[in-house]
């Protein structure tokens, strides 16, 4: 019993590692906790001018992590019209990142949407699985105006 347990409890830590390479901070939160909120970066890989920030609970040694997380997304670079044809400009968007927070087929996404008529880059941060009567959300938006481009994009017509 003891094995099986071992091997669960090594596979939940295996799907819940974050790439350290991406990390820019880990502030515990106490002494007598194994929680930790960890800050991450990631950029977009399509519109490489923006980098988003997430803050997330983790938790040592559990087979799940919390839901909460946070987001804020800045424009860091160029933003292109280019780039802005290649993304999907459906109104669910695309995942643009995805991290598993537990074996119980929890995840963090977050997904790029585009708002065409305020001509704004809208990036959700959700949990896949539902905790304590709510499906937890952040959002953070990059608006397009003062980039190459603000207005490259109308929308079908």
């Amino acid at each position: 019993m003891f094995k099986k347990t071992a091997v669960v409890g090594l596979l939940a830590l295996g799907l819940t590692a974050c790439d350290s390479s991406d990390e820019v901070g880990d502030v515990s939160l106490g002494l007598f906790t194994m929680k930790d909120i960890k800050l991450n970066h990631m950029q977009d890989p399509v519109v490489t001018g923006v980098t988003c920030h997430v803050a997330s609970i983790e938790a040592d040694f559990s087979l799940a992590d919390p839901s909460d997380s946070s987001i804020s997304c800045r424009q860091t670079g160029e933003i292109t019209p280019e780039m802005i044809a290649k993304i999907d400009k459906s109104s669910n968007g695309e995942v643009v990142f995805k991290k598993s927070k537990s074996i119980f087929f929890k995840a963090m996404k977050i997904r790029r949407i585009i708002d065409v008529e305020n001509q704004t880059l809208m990036y959700l941060s959700y949990s896949t699985k539902e905790t304590s009567g709510s499906f937890k959300h952040s959002l953070s938006t990059v608006p397009l105006w003062g980039t190459k481009a603000y207005g490259a994009y109308q929308g079908e017509k």
